[in-house]
């Protein structure tokens, strides 16, 4: 582990300091559905394989007092497995929901490293279930699938030999100095990129004045409206916040989505946001309340090739999409503007700078604009083929993220030629959740509709 990985990044550390209001806690749990249970001992082998794969799976935060720095990963000598891997009964797929909902609603232990899986039995026919649960701090989606390896085959019977060393704790020196130490160095090296790539050179500011100027204030603009405070929650509908959670899952044929994203020239994000924000004008007319538009977080990914598996790698980017459209086709293409606008920001690079200017503000203030947003989607690229955990059959994956303050977060994930689109759904926000799982599916339908017409 090198000194950069020993310290969370700024918008890690975003993440964890949010988690000081529960309504704010940044947790992601996972479902895998199975064919039969998997072989117990199997699966332990393998979890406890990944733990030494990936040492961050044995660490947990320490944090230096009143943020004078940013928090660490150490590795928890008294790491226990028995903690993190559990196994548990029930009887319905409704059940297993049910198991997902409650941990979703519960907080980490902080004095252990911050994942728990749970492998659910007595399923009809004799399915099972894995709950994987997760803090956003640890991975992000992207990083989820890239785990996945650790843990799932593509074949039934693999050829498997265990990683035979123990993580070991590498951090230097006493928490406080380090700490302060390496936020000191990270913060004058994200002023450095800050200046670089704002600022034109000498050569460009020769060659091209004006355009120098307008490079300067375009992305300054950008920046500010990446930070810019909401004051306003857009829904006259999805106004409350709480603790209170709903999960359930809409499915429909990848296949199918692309489809109707190739017919619309579009990309398969777009349609997914025009199935969701279909299923937002359904529910709010139902409710006598059109809207014109609502303001959505996008998670965009900032990953690269050499990024550890166990990190975080994305940014949040809101931005208003449309809702009162009713062709799905149009609402497709007006979005595919305005996440082009999101993705193509200039502020992206400055992602971890922003963050570590979002950090030295109070949660309350920060937490305080986040659920003024009124929801958040994103789309993950799963498994594209068929996998098995310890000799049992993958037959769903799906993936709640957290609702960070929003109304719900909607969240697809794709495997073996299916999307699963996971409902995270805060109660006080959608207290008639089936009605608006109604609309989410009549939503997502809509947009299908277009690619086979």
């Amino acid at each position: 582990m090198t000194a950069q990985d020993e310290f969370m990044r700024a918008s890690d550390a975003f993440s964890w300091y949010q988690e000081s209001d529960p309504a704010m806690r940044a947790t992601i749990v996972a479902v895998a559905w199975l064919d039969r249970s998997p072989d117990w001992a199997r699966l332990s082998a393998r979890v406890k394989a990944a733990t030494r794969l990936v040492p961050r799976l044995r660490q947990r935060v320490t944090e230096p007092p009143a943020r004078i720095a940013v928090p660490r990963w150490e590795t928890d000598e008294a790491f226990d497995m028995t903690w993190h891997l559990r196994r548990t009964t029930a009887d319905s797929d409704a059940a297993v929901l049910e198991l997902a909902r409650i941990e979703a609603m519960t907080g980490f232990d902080r004095a252990r490293p911050l994942w728990v899986y749970t492998l659910v039995e007595g399923l009809p026919d004799g399915r099972a279930a894995l709950l994987m649960k997760l803090h956003h701090a640890l991975t992000d989606g992207v990083g989820a699938v890239r785990l996945a390896p650790t843990l799932f085959d593509t074949v039934p019977e693999p050829e498997f030999t265990p990683h035979p060393e123990e993580p070991k704790n590498t951090h230097g020196g006493a928490l406080v100095p380090a700490s302060i130490v390496h936020t000191a160095g990270q913060l004058l090296d994200l002023a450095g990129q800050v200046v670089r790539a704002a600022g034109p050179t000498a050569w460009q500011v020769l060659r091209d004045p004006l355009g120098s100027v307008r490079t300067v204030v375009d992305t300054a603009q950008s920046i500010g409206r990446t930070v810019a405070p909401v004051t306003d929650i857009r829904s006259p509908v999805m106004r409350g916040r709480g603790l209170g959670r709903r999960l359930d899952v809409v499915s429909v044929a990848l296949t199918d989505l692309k489809h109707a994203a190739r017919t619309t020239g579009v990309t398969v994000n777009d349609a997914f946001l025009a199935g969701v924000t279909g299923g937002m004008r359904h529910y709010h007319h139902k409710h006598d309340a059109p809207v014109d538009e609502l303001r959505v977080t996008m998670p965009i990914s900032i990953r690269e090739a050499t990024d550890p598996l166990a990190s975080n790698r994305i940014t949040l980017m809101r931005f208003l999409v449309p809702v009162s459209e009713a062709d799905p086709a149009r609402r497709m293409r007006l979005i595919d503007t305005r996440a082009k606008a999101a993705r193509n920001a200039r502020s992206l690079r400055f992602t971890d700078a922003i963050a570590a200017g979002l950090d030295l503000l109070p949660t309350g203030f920060v937490g305080g604009m986040l659920k003024r947003v009124d929801f958040l989607a994103s789309d993950v690229t799963g498994m594209p083929v068929e996998v098995y955990l310890a000799g049992a059959k993958v037959t769903a994956h799906a993936a709640f993220g957290p609702t960070m303050g929003c109304a719900a977060n909607l969240t697809l994930m794709s495997y073996n030629g299916t999307c699963h689109v996971a409902a995270n759904l805060d109660t006080a926000a959608l207290p008639d959740s089936d009605v608006f799982i109604d609309c989410l599916r009549l939503g997502m339908d809509e947009v299908i509709a277009v690619g086979r017409d």
